[in-house]
């Protein structure tokens, strides 16, 4: 069962091709299979190349692999994970791709001495680029494309109700559970039950049947794997093709995904990584050390195949997946999806649920784990055993973190603090480069600090003071703010000095808090007169999670007498105090 979820604070999102009238999706149908793109209209592939060629920079990218090898020791008691693969690149440029560690390492987990036993030397397998992960919940996205997929050729309803399709679903309070809520996470569902408790699949069936949900459908927000499990026996009676047929003929075989699947035969095995040591009380099932069959108990007692874990995949096809979606659903001659489906999977459908943006499967803004990437169209989705997959439209970045982090047992490991140090790197990686000259100040991307970026006392006793400066930012909202304040007595005492940016977007606090579009913006501000008056730009940030940070470039005050500091001039920059901003290149 995947019930990791953390909530970040949130911005609500527009969809903006999508087409929703009285709340039924309107696409026009498609053929009943994967198809071509139009002539002339491939899809971007993937090739291996520079940081350079992908458009990022190197450091962060090396500073990327450095973090997450810290996570293979104590964090902060055990390792995170035993190992990694990771991936990340821009555009059609994989521009890193290594692994870290080792797939399996530990033949049993003692929990007597909260302790691990090894394999012997020669029997442990180190990680290879082309690993094969146990995705977990990542098998989510699979499985609501598939459903996409259906609702593109006119077969799926996005607001039909689930009964329509398995009546035996609308007991116990759920006949007006739709097809969008499964999708979003709004059904009422509670997270998870032991499907695998129940001795047949009918009666496993039963207890879906007979479980009435914990909210009104449509009231709430709450994770659920329920949700995907129904969607799949949906999938199921529609098309009458089980759910691993569906994933190999619309999905892996037509995008060339050789090593993603349910259930991977025994030859897999030595390129697996090995999972969990399960055994009661910490797992639902007694199985030992888990290694080429899925970790889930619930996805194991349905055969292995399962709307909401069960596939099985490495590195690589999972960005050949991401970068499909950021080319509006197509990669080669290939297509999947049409760009109006995959927009509509990187659009905002729970705007009633501040901190629980989601699109249709994909979790969107999230900064829990999607760090520094996170953008309101940034989507993605973990997986319970230390899977991630995040795509960033508004960058064309991918990143993919695929750890084994229940091995050997899950308690192990808590919370994300890998993906979120690998996502910050790679949104550190692309540039943001200065409005003027080499430099920018950059508050940075450190967590639990402040930053202060102060010019020098000036005079605006004779009236007219005018701040004009570009701002570019992009922080974690409301919790990391950059504000504007000014002090006349000296540090004294500090007050906000309001502004506008761009010239119509007004800021009367003197803040600016979450997502600015990755833009500069021209700020504008009256400044109060004073013969000794101080400007300072602070930047403060919670102990949780940063977004790229903040940049400040080309100051310049004038007054009615004229300039009073300028920041091309070498004297007047000289002058200026930074604690915590940097000048920076990019």
């Amino acid at each position: 069962m995947d019930v990791e979820k953390a909530t970040g604070l949130t911005r609500r999102r527009l969809g903006r091709r999508a087409l929703l009238l009285g709340g039924a999706l309107t696409l026009a149908p498609l053929p009943a299979t994967a198809s071509a793109a139009p002539a002339g209209a491939r899809g971007r592939t993937l090739r291996r190349g520079s940081p350079e060629r992908a458009g990022l920079l190197a450091a962060p990218l090396r500073q990327l692999v450095a973090d997450a090898r810290t996570f293979l020791g104590p964090s902060p008691k055990h390792p995170w994970y035993a190992g990694a693969v990771l991936l990340a690149g821009r555009g059609g440029t994989v521009a890193l791709h290594e692994p870290i560690g080792m797939a399996v390492r530990y033949a049993a987990y003692d929990e007597s001495t909260d302790t691990a036993v090894e394999f012997p030397a020669d029997e442990q397998l180190p990680m290879t680029e082309d690993t094969v992960f146990d995705l977990a919940s990542v098998s989510k996205l699979f499985t609501s494309i598939l459903a996409v997929q259906l609702i593109e050729r006119g077969a799926l309803g996005l607001e039909e109700r689930v009964a329509a399709h398995l009546p035996e679903f609308g007991a116990a309070g759920k006949q007006d559970i739709t097809i969008r809520q499964l999708l979003t996470h709004t059904s009422g569902f509670r997270s998870w039950i032991p499907l695998y408790s129940a001795p047949t699949y009918e009666d496993k069936l039963r207890l879906i049947w007979n479980e009435a949900p914990l909210n009104a459908p449509g009231s709430a927000y709450l994770y659920s794997d329920l949700n995907l499990i129904s969607l799949q026996l949906v999938l199921e009676k529609i098309t009458g093709r089980a759910l691993d047929t569906l994933l190999r003929t619309e999905i892996t075989a037509p995008l060339g995904m050789r090593r993603t699947r349910f259930n991977p035969p025994a030859s897999w095995r030595p390129g697996i990584a090995a999972t969990e040591d399960a055994r009661t009380p910490w797992s639902g099932l007694e199985r030992g050390l888990v290694w080429g069959e899925v970790h889930d108990e619930n996805a194991f007692s349905l055969g292995g195949v399962a709307g909401h874990a069960g596939v099985f995949s490495d590195a690589w096809d999972l960005a050949v997946l991401g970068r499909t979606l950021l080319n509006g659903g197509s990669y080669g001659r290939a297509r999947i999806l049409r760009p109006e489906s995959v927009e509509l999977m990187f659009t905002d459908f729970n705007t009633a649920f501040p901190g629980d943006e989601h699109g249709l499967g994909f979790e969107l803004y999230q900064h829990w784990y999607m760090g520094a990437m996170a953008t309101p169209r940034t989507a993605g989705h973990t997986g319970f055993t230390g899977t991630s997959l995040v795509l960033d439209p508004t960058t064309d970045s991918f990143l993919v973190l695929l750890g084994n982090s229940v091995h050997p047992v899950r308690s192990w490991r808590s919370g994300s603090a890998p993906r979120v140090a690998a996502a910050n790197q790679l949104a550190r990686a692309v540039r943001v480069r200065p409005v003027s000259g080499r430099t920018a100040w950059f508050a940075g991307t450190a967590s639990d600090t402040t930053a202060t970026l102060t010019l020098p006392a000036l005079d605006t006793s004779g009236g007219g003071g005018t701040l004009r400066c570009s701002l570019w930012w992009d922080t974690e909202p409301r919790a990391d703010v950059i504000a504007l304040e000014a002090t006349t007595d000296g540090g004294g005492t500090w007050r906000p000095v309001p502004f506008t940016t761009d010239g119509h977007d007004a800021h009367p606090s003197g803040t600016v808090t979450g997502w600015s579009g990755r833009v500069w913006h021209r700020l504008t501000a009256p400044l109060p007169e004073a013969t000794a008056l101080t400007l300072r730009w602070r930047c403060t940030t919670d102990r949780l999670y940063v977004g790229r940070g903040g940049y400040v470039d080309a100051l310049r005050v004038t007054t009615s007498a004229g300039v009073a500091f300028d920041e091309t001039r070498p004297a007047d920059a000289a002058r200026i105090r930074a604690v915590g901003w940097t000048a920076s290149a990019d």
